[in-house]
């Protein structure tokens, strides 16, 4: 079968290459995945998500419930202009996931192919096109270069059939398909592409009884809270009974004094109500919702809001190879001729490149060993390369990878393809079969006379059956050939041969040929791979690698990457099997693994106390992805389950964006812990406030509507504007936290404990000087509180003295300004039951506002957080 004469694709090439299938609906894999889990005959469309699902699934959150009951503790105060202020959060925070949810869910169905795959079977005699849901065990499917395998199936006849399988197994090269073969090279699974050749299966299995129906019965529901989740969690119960305590005692003490029991009671809802930091959901959905954007911005869609926060708690990133760390095809990297090495530069399929020889470039004119090698190379060859065009903004590649490696690599050298077409017609191909392990191609000379050309494994090359070399050449091509096999290639001999008299034709044209070289062949490592992994380890994160592909190949790419060095230990998926692996958790490479074991590998990490991310492309990697603490699937070349397992997408296929991610997501849980600190200072003052002013002479420091007032400015935008504030410029040198620690860990308690102190002796002070004075001393109290927080706000800055968050100075300012109007504004007066001050009074309150903003810049330098420990992380990390 030969396509070098013609460059029309296949329509079913042409729809594979553009990501779609041959006729119009679901992606292959999408429908596969349905029909492994509602059989051959029931395919449903797929269901959106009800909104009222939806929007339960986020009223779920532990801090929602939280501020559910807080709402119901303020219309029990009948303060329902507060009640209705918690709701409006409650609400913002459930649209703001609820449209995030639904955008990224238009955005994966965007990714994903627009059509359903098509199947041509014989019934009845005749050919036909069927949908693939409709294919049953029995049928005789046909399939050609550029379809989709419909189902399992047992091949019949073929002829140059070759399958890309690396979806389901993560084996980079194609496989030969034959009949009578064993099980690899006699079946052919759903889901896997035909690259080249045709022929003739009989399907065996559909729905839950085919590799996909297995595959799909192992994603099963995703895990529960994310680390951030459970932290809040903790923290909500902890501060729920701490602040129970407290008002019980604070209601004690009111009535011990002889304050009115109604009174009192309100006073203390009020003060439950403002220990409560009723605005952290909204501050952590805000930054959950920037940090999102900004990931859209770098071509990642966050398919769930948490999934940001918790890349950033990833301790372990497990990444398959094929697709996620290397690019997906086949490259040919590394030559070798009898008179020297080369090496070939450059991306993708495009020929644009070089090769190149100690450190300058290589041409035609003087490399001709190379120019000869790979002159053979592109003549024994069936492949074809295709510029970019409308539905392919890159170069791209019909037939065998391996074939197309090699014409980019001559293309680099400076030889025209078409050219040696003319120059060197072909008479005669001796197809490649598993057997030979060769394929050899006979052309007509110029000068008259033909040319052989044969390439194929060394081990059925390197002899003096096909050679007529001299042993010593044998023995040193055998040794270069073992070392690149070692370093991960597929190694490929090609010989030559001019015959002057074909008059009579030879006994067999592979013999007594003149080796001319090998070719190491490599998927390649994205240019953005080995950086990633770099960030990710000085950010304190293990990397391992988790695929399907041969343990020289995985180790290859390991030592290439920094995942592993070379001499490390790589355990495969039948060491797994056979239980003599060992831990799990010991080694960074695993190869030859089932989606099985990739599953069984996530769930040691996570067992062994790791939050674990899961990178991946292929149907094979559903599984983890679905099981992993959070997903990271490719979107350009990803399969459709892959993307729906997923929480994160990279749309781009780039995986430098999840070293962003990581940032972002280190962001968001830095900006919690800062507006924990703020809030929770400020309710520590508010509460000493109403502990201590009893006993320094003031029966009630504040009103409950005071309380709730100051409650609702401190809380309200300058807590949420706290959520944008931009990332520590430091924050990717530093290990993640560990999933163990609290939320207020790291020694956030006493910075919190510190500055409520602070701020509650600098209220109760001037609430004391203004009583002696014969000063409105509760209305002092009710401004100094809510003005000094608000300083401490300025000072809880990431970036002190910059402009990067512009939005939190207008809110401190507007907060400011209102609560001032408490004390001027009379309607706001009879409402907080607050007196005017005079304007040294208000000069007094705005100074000591600033004391706040000084003294938290201090003790952030004096007590600055503590970095995290190099935690599980490093510890196991080498």
């Amino acid at each position: 079968m030969n396509r070098r004469s013609g460059n029309r694709r296949s329509a079913p090439e042409e729809n594979r290459l553009r990501g779609a299938t041959p006729a119009g609906g679901l992606s292959s894999d999408e429908a596969a995945r349905r029909l492994a889990l509602h059989g051959p005959n029931e395919i449903p469309s797929e269901p959106r998500t009800p909104v009222w699902r939806r929007v339960l699934q986020q009223l779920r959150d532990p801090l929602i419930l939280v501020l559910l009951v807080a709402a119901a503790l303020t219309i029990a105060t009948g303060d329902l202009s507060d009640a209705a202020v918690i709701l409006l959060v409650i609400t913002v925070n459930t649209v703001v996931g609820v449209v995030q949810e639904v955008r990224a869910e238009e955005a994966v169905m965007a990714l994903s192919a627009m059509s359903a795959p098509a199947a041509r079977v014989v019934r009845g005699g005749e050919e036909r096109s069927i949908p693939s849901a409709e294919v049953v065990p029995g049928d005789l499917v046909l399939v050609a270069e550029g379809d989709i395998v419909p189902a399992d199936a047992d091949v019949l006849d073929g002829a140059l059939l070759l399958a890309d399988e690396s979806s389901l197994t993560g084996e980079s090269v194609p496989v030969e398909k034959m009949p009578d073969r064993d099980a690899s090279r006699g079946a052919m699974a759903a889901g896997t592409v035909i690259v080249r050749g045709r022929g003739r299966a009989v399907v065996t299995a559909t729905g839950a009884e085919s590799a996909l129906g297995r595959i799909a019965s192992l994603m099963g529901a995703a895990p529960g809270l994310t680390p951030l989740q459970h932290r809040l969690a903790r923290f909500g119960r902890t501060l729920a009974a701490v602040t129970v305590a407290l008002c019980a005692v604070v209601l004690a003490l009111g009535l011990v004094r002889g304050q009115p029991v109604e009174l009192m009671i309100v006073a203390a809802i009020s003060l439950a109500v403002a220990a409560v930091p009723e605005s952290l959901p909204a501050v952590v959905t805000l930054a959950l919702a920037l940090g999102a954007r900004r990931m859209a911005d770098r071509h990642a869609i966050v398919r769930r809001l948490p999934a940001v926060e918790t890349l950033g708690s990833v301790t372990v990133i497990a990444t398959d190879k094929t697709g996620t760390l290397t690019e997906g095809r086949m490259a040919a990297e590394q030559l070798w001729t009898p008179l020297g090495e080369g090496a070939v530069v450059g991306t993708g399929y495009d020929p644009e490149g070089q090769v190149v020889r100690d450190g300058e470039r290589v041409t035609p004119g003087n490399g001709p060993d190379l120019a000869a090698l790979l002159r053979a190379a592109m003549l024994c060859n069936d492949a074809a390369l295709e510029p970019p065009s409308d539905h392919s903004p890159d170069w791209s590649a019909l037939g065998d990878p391996t074939e197309a490696a090699l014409l980019v690599a001559g293309a680099r050298l400076g030889l025209d393809r078409a050219a040696l077409d003319r120059e060197l017609p072909r008479l005669e191909e001796i197809p490649f079969d598993s057997d030979r392990k060769r394929m050899t191609t006979v052309h007509r000379r110029p000068e008259g006379g033909v040319r052989v050309a044969c390439k194929g494994a060394p081990e059925s090359m390197l002899g003096p059956k096909t050679l007529s070399d001299d042993h010593e050449l044998f023995v040193r091509a055998a040794a270069q050939a073992e070392a690149l096999a070692r370093r991960g290639y597929r190694v490929l001999a090609v010989a030559s041969a001019d015959h002057e008299d074909t008059a009579q034709r030879p006994p067999t044209w592979e013999s007594g040929l003149s080796l001319l070289g090998l070719v190491g062949i490599l998927d390649p490592p994205r240019s953005a791979s080995e950086p990633t992994i770099t960030a990710c380890k000085r950010a304190g994160i293990v990397p391992v690698l988790i695929t399907g592909d041969h343990p020289l190949t995985a180790r290859a790419v390991a030592d290439r990457l920094g995942i592993a060095s070379s001499d490390e230990e790589v355990t495969t998926g039948d060491r797994i099997r056979e239980g003599t692996a060992g831990d799990l958790t010991g080694v960074r490479v695993y190869a030859r693994t089932t989606p099985e074991q990739k599953l069984d590998i996530v769930q040691a990490w996570r067992g062994a106390g790791h939050v674990v991310a899961m990178t991946g492309d292929g149907v094979n990697d559903g599984p983890a992805l679905r099981q992993a603490d959070i997903g990271v699937a490719m979107g350009r070349r990803g399969t459709e389950v892959a993307r729906q397992a997923a929480d994160l997408v990279l749309a781009d296929d780039n995986p430098a964006t999840i070293v962003s991610a990581v940032e972002e997501g280190r962001r968001v849980y830095a900006n919690v812990r800062r507006f924990l600190l703020y809030a929770l200072a400020g309710g520590t003052a508010e509460i000493l406030v109403m502990l201590l002013g009893p006993f320094l002479g003031m029966p009630l420091p504040l009103l409950p509507a005071q309380i709730l007032w100051i409650n609702l400015l401190t809380h309200g935008l300058p807590g949420v504007a706290l959520g944008a504030e931009p990332v520590d410029p430091h924050t990717m040198r530093n290990s993640p936290r560990p999933p163990e620690e609290s939320v207020l860990g790291a020694g956030l308690w006493p910075r919190i404990l510190f500055m409520g102190a602070f701020v509650a002796t600098v209220t109760l002070v001037v609430g004391v000087w203004a009583r002696e004075t014969g000063r409105p001393w509760q209305s002092m109290i009710f401004l100094v509180l809510g003005a000094t927080q608000l300083g401490v706000a300025l000072g809880s800055r990431a970036r002190p003295g910059s402009l990067a968050n512009p939005f939190l100075l207008v809110a401190v300012g507007v907060a400011l300004s209102l609560q001032a109007a408490g004390v001027y504004l009379p309607p706001l007066r009879d409402l907080l039951g607050t007196e005017p001050l005079r304007p040294t009074d208000l000069a007094i309150a705005a100074v000591l506002s600033g004391l706040g903003h000084v003294v938290m810049r201090l003790q952030a330098r004096l007590r600055p957080e503590r970095p995290p420990k190099a935690g599980l992380a490093a510890a196991q990390g080498r």
